[in-house]
């Protein structure tokens, strides 16, 4: 099929993605796209934000979500309060229902799997360049599902924040560091959030994270 001109104009892309080996792999994929640009790299949210206010402005961002420090999923709120009309593709290995929910809710435009064909790749880069949506047929089924209320249903967005980071072991100092509060407001949100879901310890919220789609187990 003849590319069209919108099919050859340039899409410049940000990939953010903890792991080299795997961003090395998927920026080689891009290169062999047509009019496909890599021009930054990141490997959590906090590098994904400050290449974006530093120096790097994209039509697309693909993101995975698990990452450390800042996650995908936050990173993803904040990219679309600064930056509304930024185009933002989440490309995970995770296809739970609270993933898929999580990040469609956080702002994602589209969302594919790591597993999938490399054609979902292109794609959605080049539907999100047009200003549409594009997400991979399995992760359309996992919206259509009905499933159980997801974190975000149970907690405020500030809640789920803070679960996550207690979640993967950080104190209420390395908390109130990262979200610019002090440690006693974050003992505050974590006894509501237990009083919220009814938990009684940090074990049973990590369970919790775990369920929900929130961390890896």
């Amino acid at each position: 099929m003849k590319p069209t001109d919108k099919d050859s104009e340039t899409i410049t892309v940000v990939l953010a993605d903890d792991h080299d080996l795997v961003r090395s792999g998927i920026k080689a994929l891009l290169a062999t796209m047509p009019g496909v640009q890599v021009i930054g790299e990141a490997r959590d949210g906090n590098e994904l934000l400050a290449l974006l206010h530093s120096r790097a402005h994209p039509d697309v961002v693909i993101s995975d979500l698990a990452m450390p420090g800042l996650d995908g999923l936050a990173a993803i709120r904040r990219i679309k309060e600064r930056y509304p009309t930024l185009r933002v593709l989440v490309l995970s290995m995770h296809d739970s229902m609270d993933f898929v929910k999580r990040a469609v809710e956080s702002g994602a435009n589209g969302y594919i799997m790591k597993d999938g064909p490399p054609e979902d790749l292109e794609r959605a880069l080049r539907t999100l360049k047009s200003d549409g949506s594009f997400f991979a047929g399995k992760v359309v089924q996992r919206l259509l599902q009905r499933q159980e209320p997801t974190a975000n249903d149970e907690l405020t967005e500030r809640q789920v924040e803070i679960l996550t980071m207690l979640a993967r072991g950080l104190s209420s100092k390395e908390i109130g560091f990262e979200l610019g509060l002090s440690p006693k407001t974050i003992d505050v949100h974590r006894a509501r959030i237990m009083q919220r879901l009814a938990l009684s310890d940090v074990a049973s919220l990590t369970r919790y994270a775990v369920r929900k789609g929130l961390i890896e187990a």
